[in-house]
């Protein structure tokens, strides 16, 4: 059931890279997971997800009638709303996406194509997060103990572990917030490690929102079998 006074909410999938840590010959999107692509795992949980009114599919300009006829061909979606070229850079990926999002969202999430098992609930409090704050992302506290070096390569630092976060995806934002804060980087040349902290230069606070450690990102073969696992337990 969908919930009264719903935000408008768009979804940006992010698969535009070539992968090549996986060192395959298939970019490791389009590999099969449990007999299922990556990235067809990863859109189904937004697709049937009634939070969400629309998905922006970014791909690299190799795979564009590989997706199309691997991907989505006969699988149904509901919710694909474009499938676009990517960029040079992921940042450059994600505002080709954005670009695409009709004007009338209210709520914007970014989402990394090789995050398959990102569930309902994480996703849900990432809208809310957003809806309430602007700016949100799923996250998890980290477990190891963290450490700086210097340039020699010795420790300078132990972080404290109790403050520490490991961020993932979806991240969620106001629709303005997002694209203001992208073209502003745009404008200074600046280039992030995710989109939230493009917001956060501007002047934004993101809520960290509860994930699951279950939401890798994968990206080596050794992800792979952390992902059959995962699939078995599910």
């Amino acid at each position: 059931m969908k919930r009264e006074n719903k935000s408008y909410v768009s979804v940006v999938i992010v698969a535009a890279g070539k992968g090549t840590r996986m060192n395959m010959e298939v970019n490791k999107q389009y590999i099969n997971v449990g007999g299922i692509p990556i990235l067809a795992r990863t859109i189904e949980k937004f697709d049937c997800l009634n939070y969400i009114d629309e998905i922006i599919l970014v791909v690299h300009s190799d795979d564009i009638l590989y997706c199309k006829e691997n991907i989505i061909h006969g699988r149904n979606y509901m919710k694909i709303k474009s499938v676009l070229v990517g960029g040079a850079t992921r940042q450059d990926s994600v505002f080709n996406g954005l670009k695409e999002v009709t004007e009338k969202a209210d709520i914007v999430l970014i989402h990394d194509g090789a995050r398959p098992f990102i569930d309902e609930d994480s996703i849900i409090r990432c809208i809310e997060g957003a809806e309430q704050c602007g700016v949100a992302t799923v996250a998890v506290p980290v477990k190891d103990t963290i450490k700086s070096s210097d340039k020699e390569g010795f420790v300078n630092l132990t972080l404290d572990r109790s403050i520490l976060w490991s961020i993932q995806t979806p991240q969620a934002f106001k629709y303005d917030i997002i694209m203001d804060s992208h073209k502003q980087a745009r404008l200074d040349g600046f280039i992030g490690t995710d989109d939230t902290v493009l917001a956060e230069r501007i002047g934004n606070k993101t809520r960290l929102v509860m994930g699951t450690y279950n939401n890798i990102k994968i990206t080596t073969r050794e992800d792979l079998n952390f992902a059959e696992a995962i699939v078995k337990t599910c």
